[in-house]
């Protein structure tokens, strides 16, 4: 609104940054200018200048619905190999891209060996559902355990559980990795009890389930743990080779190969 500065263009200017309406303000001019020469009446200009808004809206707040999930890296079921990992269910991944299992608060376990693309596939789901409205958060379990533990030392650890509980799905990443301390699981198993049929979560673990007491720090809270993740749960299993070792294979065969050429010449 710089070409025709008028009091009502000034005005207009001013309560549209009032009602945090900035799509409209920085398209105005340049749709009352198309909407004239396309001779559109008041109402169908209104109606798009709505519309460019309500794209822009949404597209911050999928901006910002992805920020605040931290996720380590932005992956897609894409750039994701399922030829690779043969043994995993590409037609329920695929289903679980849906986010239908969020409404119906179920939970999702990702089994497998390390490298066979268990956060690949979390971080995928949960971008998924960061882009149909989600609220997300990502977390590899030795980092929420910390911030548990410290928050209960800061006498804050009421404020952490009420962020985690306005969650739609909370994802525990390497579960298995390093053991936590007697604190640090039944902080965990809280977490895990209060989403309990309110919360979806998507847990990736290297440990089957018969070894999580060496993670879990007793046989008691290992099976309430499992209790409650298990019930309505889908679980996928990666029983392939990891997906770093295939790559170290590939470059060492190629390796091979260019120095057995190099010597044939």
């Amino acid at each position: 609104m710089k070409k025709t500065e008028t009091k009502s263009t000034v005005l207009l200017a001013h309560h549209l940054k009032s009602l945090r309406l900035p799509t409209i303000l920085a398209e105005c001019e340049k749709v009352a200018a198309r909407c004239a020469s396309d001779n559109v009446d008041h109402l169908a200009f209104l109606l798009q200048l709505c519309e460019l808004e309500l794209i822009n809206r949404d597209q911050r707040a999928s901006e910002r619905r992805l920020k605040d999930a931290k996720f380590p890296n932005y992956k897609t079921l894409d750039t994701f190999d399922f030829k690779s990992q043969p043994s995993l269910n590409k037609v329920l991944v695929t289903q679980l891209m849906k986010c239908e299992y969020i409404d119906r608060n179920e939970n999702l376990l990702l089994v497998g060996n390390s490298g066979t693309g268990k956060t690949h596939l979390a971080t995928a789901l949960g971008i998924a559902a960061c882009a149909q409205g989600k609220r997300v958060r990502f977390f590899r379990v030795t980092e929420i355990i910390t911030q548990l533990m410290e928050a209960r030392e800061d006498r804050d650890l009421l404020r952490l559980r009420k962020q985690l509980s306005k969650l739609d799905l909370l994802i525990l990443d390497e579960l298995g990795y390093v053991p936590a301390s007697k604190i640090g699981s039944e902080l965990l198993f809280d977490v895990i009890s209060s989403a309990y049929e309110r919360q979806s979560l998507i847990v990736t673990t290297n440990l089957p389930f018969e070894n999580w007491t060496e993670v879990l720090s007793s046989e008691r809270l290992t099976g309430a743990t499992l209790d409650r993740l298990t019930h309505r749960c889908h679980i996928l299993e990666a029983s392939g080779e990891s997906y770093r070792l295939q790559d170290a294979k590939r470059r060492k065969r190629t390796s091979r190969s260019s120095t057995t050429a190099t010597t044939t010449k």
